[in-house]
């Protein structure tokens, strides 16, 4: 796995993810349905959003060929250019001519070019440089999320701003997301960075909100399903969440009825495709994917 140095969130971030958490809540409490999101403007959320988590570290960008920037040096007009990068990685600005700037980030091409001024051209040179026209860029994101597909990359893009483009996660989504990242260079090894969505989107830990590259591949595994069946309030299907028991199990369910008994319950699950009952078992014992929990109606 791929170690991420750690970011601080920002306060713009922490407070769209805030936002993510309010509509995630609601709708999980059923406050909120489709139809109910549509009349307080979600795509305005959603715009919010996006707007809100772009860090301020959109200058790490790596320009690349195609990309279109624009050069200007403060008080001298004449020099303010706009070139697109060529195959070879170069761009031609007056006074210095070719310059290869592929691969350097938006600062470091001001940079490289305010260096190049200052040897006998501009006494100290204030260069900007901006992104006028990215290059096509591209990701993959499949598996539980509304809309998977490819989707286009528009410079600096984070993981967050990804999920929303997808129409953000289905119902049945699990507390993980994988990013798979082409090798860099020839001779070194793709890269898998988890994110966890849970920490991420729950808890607001907008260091977890990672930049994604072009060629990036995301995938959003869903999540387990277990039962709850017998004498509980509310038996039905429910989500297996990371750390899950049968308590847990029991409480998602509503809790037991006045009926059950509490000391005999099983739970049914399929080992090596054959069917398994565990008697008796105790109120932290984990829950696994499809297992169904069954609480039986006591004697007296």
């Amino acid at each position: 796995m791929t170690n991420l140095k750690k970011r601080h969130p920002t306060t713009n971030q922490r407070a769209a993810v805030f936002i993510i958490w309010i509509a995630f809540e609601y709708t999980k409490k059923g406050l909120f349905d489709a139809e109910d999101m549509k009349s307080i403007g979600f795509v305005g959320i959603l715009v919010i959003i996006l707007s809100l988590c772009r860090p301020a570290a959109a200058q790490d960008y790596k320009v690349g060929e195609g990309d279109v920037l624009q050069i200007s040096v403060f008080d001298h007009p004449n020099l303010t250019t706009v070139a697109r990068i060529g195959d070879d990685g170069t761009i031609i600005f007056p006074l210095i001519g070719q310059v290869k700037i592929s691969g350097l980030s938006v600062a470091e091409v001001s940079n490289k070019i305010a260096h190049l001024l200052s040897q006998g051209y501009i006494v100290y040179p204030q260069v900007t440089a901006i992104v006028q026209e990215f290059r096509s860029q591209r990701v993959t994101v499949m598996g539980a999320v509304k809309s998977p597909g490819l989707y286009e990359l528009k410079g600096y893009t984070t993981f967050l701003e990804v999920l929303l483009k997808a129409g953000d996660l289905t119902k049945d989504a699990g507390d993980k997301a994988i990013i798979k990242r082409r090798p860099g260079s020839p001779g070194e090894k793709r890269k898998v960075i988890t994110v966890d969505l849970k920490r991420l989107i729950e808890k607001g830990e907008t260091s977890l909100d990672v930049p994604v590259k072009d060629g990036d591949s995301i995938y959003i595994p869903k999540a387990g399903i277990f039962y709850v069946t017998g004498e509980v309030k509310r038996p039905d299907s429910y989500k297996l969440e990371e750390g899950t028991t049968v308590l847990k199990a029991v409480t998602m369910a509503g809790g037991f009825t006045d009926k059950a008994s509490t000391g005999r319950v099983k739970i049914i699950r399929m080992k090596n495709g054959k069917e398994e009952i565990m008697e008796k078992v105790k109120m932290g014992e984990p829950i696994l994917p499809d297992d169904v929990i069954v609480v039986p109606e006591s004697f007296f």
